[in-house]
């Protein structure tokens, strides 16, 4: 199985609640093709943006992205379901290398720089180096 992510422009005619349930049509379409969807709905962010040109006469989109695991051989029919939809304005599907789960929580943390070792000082010395000086000062 390779990993791949799915950006995709869904039309502005549906409302916003269909287009936060959106993910979940696709993720039927990738389990119907044997996929597996890479992380829960939670994590999924639904965008309204305004577009650069319009595309089916449209100004304004809902920006997806889903990522998920499908074997290479079932991508071109899971592209054919994408077309179709007449919802989904356009649609780019990437390639990606998969990270383990344990790469992406990994946090390096920086070394924290060693104290140098105090010395222990004697008293009895200071005393007798002080008592030099002062006598030093006095004469």
């Amino acid at each position: 199985m390779n990993y791949y992510e799915l950006n995709y422009l869904v039309s502005p005619d549906i409302s916003e609640e269909e287009a936060k349930s959106y993910p979940e049509k696709i993720i039927t379409l990738i389990q119907a093709e044997n996929g597996m969807p890479d992380f829960p709905s939670s994590e999924r962010i639904v965008l309204k943006k305004r577009l650069a040109y319009p595309i089916n006469k449209k100004d304004s989109a809902y920006v997806l992205s889903l990522s998920f695991l499908l074997h290479q051989d079932n991508l071109p029919s899971l592209e054919k379901k994408l077309k179709e939809d007449k919802n989904i304005l356009r649609y780019f599907i990437l390639r990606k290398k998969q990270q383990k789960i344990s790469e992406k929580r990994e946090i390096k943390r920086p070394e924290l720089a060693k104290k140098p070792e105090e010395k222990k000082v004697d008293l009895q010395e200071v005393e007798k180096k002080l008592e030099e000086i002062l006598k030093d000062n006095e004469s």
